[in-house]
């Protein structure tokens, strides 16, 4: 659970509830299934940004458009890449 305040996707209004919808349409299915949950719809990591919607979704769907299956790399070097970066910038997710 994150330790800074978060909005629920049941208490969020419509525009964030929006934009949570909109960025979890964009991940690959393998993502469909949360790791960790911070409620029955909302991941730790995505929770934390749900105080700044607009920023939840640039942040989220550049995420998702990196990892489009319609790019001309494969999933698991879509994988790789985004690895190699969190493992550079010392991110533990």
């Amino acid at each position: 659970m994150p330790w800074i305040k978060t909005v629920a996707f049941d208490a969020a209004d419509e525009k964030l509830r929006s934009i949570l919808e909109a960025q979890r349409a964009l991940y690959p299915p393998e993502y469909l299934t949360p790791v960790a949950v911070v409620d029955d719809k909302t991941p730790g990591i995505v929770a934390t940004h749900t105080l700044i919607p607009e920023a939840l979704h640039h942040a989220f769907s550049t995420f998702g458009a990196l990892m489009s299956p319609d790019l001309p790399l494969e999933r698991r070097q879509h994988e790789m890449i985004a690895t190699m970066v969190s493992l550079t910038n010392r991110c533990h997710y």
